[in-house]
């Protein structure tokens, strides 16, 4: 996980640079569904949100095992990381012949590259650790960079989260609480499942302007709020006046996700657990039936 979790920026930049790829992807204008599992989900939260709003078209999504299949979709974006999880097979297996399928996959000799329509195949991105980091970002820089985004400034922010160091009140806390709006809080999302699955500890995540509904009353001394992207007005005094710690994320939200994947990697060694196979969990998830 370290060793992968460090190779993010590089490899931001070599997918910025694969238009050839990123041509395979819906083009403007198209209606679509971006379908995945655990991470890939959230990572599909993301990219919808940023398509949508860069006018390049509709764009829902959805976990893979609650799609629909009747929505007149011009085309299905199936992200997964093994390219073997069961609910995306037999997701991509359903819209055979009825609606085009891309395929976003880290291993280039899985299924479903034989399954979709087109696939777009990022080898050199994949994973050993059964804990998912630079893929799920390097399909998102992928993502992105489609959509006419210039990642330089996300590249040199991965470069400082990387770099940076840990703050001890992150490391030792009882418990966090991820905030984003907009594609960040795919992120947050993200950000909470890398804390749960590689440290075991206990974490939520919200729409920013929901917190306050509610969610705040957990806030407590040895408790950390962590915004990423701009948090909205007052949040952070609300935060402050319960005793917890506000962390007021400053770089780009993709680079804002290193730093907590690097929390939840010092989390881990510091219980003792092995990051890498993560208790109950497997790197894909492959049912019986």
């Amino acid at each position: 996980m370290a060793r992968e979790l460090a190779s993010q920026p590089d490899l931001w930049e070599r997918a910025a640079g694969l238009t050839d790829l990123q041509a395979l992807l819906p083009a403007r204008g198209a209606r679509i569904a971006v379908v995945g599992c655990g991470t890939s989900w959230f990572i599909a939260q993301s990219y919808a949100w940023l398509r949508e709003r860069s006018g390049h078209g509709e764009t829902d999504a959805f976990a893979a095992s609650e799609a629909p299949l009747d929505r007149g979709y011009d085309a299905v974006v199936a992200l997964t990381r093994s390219g073997t999880t069961s609910e995306v097979l037999r997701l991509v297996e359903q819209l055979a012949g009825r609606t085009r399928t891309i395929g976003v996959i880290g291993d280039a000799e899985s299924p479903l590259v034989g399954l979709v329509d087109e696939a777009v195949t990022l080898p050199f991105a994949d994973e050993e650790s059964v804990v998912q980091t630079r893929f799920a970002t390097t399909a998102l820089a992928l993502f992105r960079a489609s959509l006419g985004e210039d990642l330089t400034a996300a590249v040199a922010d991965a470069r400082t989260a990387l770099g940076e160091e840990l703050a001890p009140e992150l490391v030792d806390a009882e418990q966090f609480t991820y905030l984003g709006s907009g594609w960040s809080y795919g992120l947050a999302q993200e950000a909470a499942l890398k804390m749960r699955e590689a440290s075991q500890s206990w974490t939520e995540a919200y729409p920013s302007m929901e917190y306050r509904h509610g969610p705040l009353a957990i806030a407590a001394p040895g408790r950390v709020t962590w915004q990423f992207g701009e948090a909205p007005e007052g949040l952070a005094g609300d935060v402050a006046a319960t005793g917890a710690r506000f962390e007021a994320g400053s770089l780009d939200p993709m680079a804002e996700l290193v730093r907590a994947q690097r929390v939840a990697l010092a989390r881990a060694v510091a219980k003792g657990l092995d990051p890498d196979r993560p208790r109950s969990l497997t790197r894909s998830v492959i049912l019986d039936a």
